[in-house]
């Protein structure tokens, strides 16, 4: 059976396009007669009967993120917005904190209000999301898997980079990694310290589990961590930070201390922080990944019986932060 994702790769334009085609919106003749010709050449047919329910829903999109500070996440709303807004809809941005309560009451005001759908990254495995699931809304996670329930899902790669910016590390001498990320009920925390063991492993090496921290993903989280870390009796020579806000107050902690330490960050740390020598950085593309879960919500709110779609995108370290080896 043809889904809208076939139907927009063969008339040449985005799934959002062919979502406000085929909802009567208003388009450019030249897309409409593209989109239509597509759908009639590949039997295309939209589920009717979920259109009917959904139509029963207002032109709002929920969009839930743990902290609207973080410049991954900004990049993420951006992306979001960029996709959505041609559509239609206007995107309601609600900041959890990590905080399950938080989140619920945001979750609870997506369902009062009859948003078409959301868009979330969830605080943690135990967010809940059926009472969104239960009304036959449409929903996205991204960011963190939910694993507990069947969404369309967009991520990144987290065990595969961390392990890359790890690895950077042991090739630019360092020995002693330790690996400081977020809480232990967060997917891509653990996801990462995975990456972490795993760059150990290839080289034969058992992971210093001495030397992992679970933190908050905050900037005050990787102070702390750092500043115990360089007290420990055989402090490490590198870190591994599993996020771009604790490795700036890494950072922070050092320039105050005045020591050096290799450090390798995943996501690239907020406007104005200082790289140190030995530092390597890794990208996040926030801005596709906003845009490609607001594509597969689309998708989903013209035809809920659309494959449930898990999209992986690569975090590759930024080439200008690989630095020197030590001497």
């Amino acid at each position: 059976m043809a889904t809208i994702y076939d139907v927009a790769t063969q008339a040449g334009v985005s799934p959002a396009t062919v979502s406000r085609v085929l909802s009567g919106k208003t388009v450019n003749a030249v897309l409409t007669k593209k989109v239509r010709a597509a759908a009639k050449a590949l039997g295309y047919r939209a589920n009717r009967t979920a259109q009917s329910l959904r139509r029963q829903h207002s032109k709002l999109i929920g969009l839930i993120i743990p902290d609207i500070e973080n410049s991954y996440f900004t990049a993420i709303a951006r992306g979001v917005e960029d996709a959505l807004e041609p559509a239609g809809y206007s995107v309601v941005l609600c900041n959890s904190d990590s905080d399950l309560q938080k989140e619920s009451r945001y979750v609870d005001v997506a369902v009062s209000e009859a948003m078409a759908g959301i868009i979330i990254a969830p605080a943690n495995a135990k967010t809940d999301l059926s009472p969104l699931l239960d009304r036959g809304r449409a929903v996205v996670v991204i960011d963190r898997d939910p694993l507990t329930v069947e969404t369309d899902v967009v991520v990144l790669a987290d065990r595969a980079s961390a392990s890359e910016l790890t690895n950077a590390l042991f090739e630019l001498g360092h020995e002693r990694i330790a690996c400081v990320t977020g809480p232990a009920d967060v997917e891509t925390s653990v996801q990462r310290v995975e990456g972490w063991r795993d760059a150990h492993r290839m080289r034969g090496i058992d992971p210093a589990e001495d030397l992992l921290v679970f933190s908050d993903f905050k900037v005050a989280g990787g102070q702390t961590t750092m500043q115990r870390l360089l007290d420990l009796p055989n402090p490490p020579d590198a870190v591994f930070s599993a996020n771009n806000l604790m490795g700036a107050g890494m950072i922070e902690t050092l320039e105050q201390r005045r020591q050096q330490v290799g450090l390798a960050v995943f996501g690239p740390l907020p406007a104005g922080a200082a790289v140190p020598r030995s530092c390597v950085i890794s990208g996040t593309p926030g801005r596709e990944m906003g845009r490609l879960a607001a594509e597969r919500l689309l998708a989903r709110i013209v035809d809920a019986s659309t494959p449930m779609h898990r999209d992986v995108l690569e975090a590759p370290i930024l080439p200008d932060t690989r630095s020197r080896p030590l001497a």
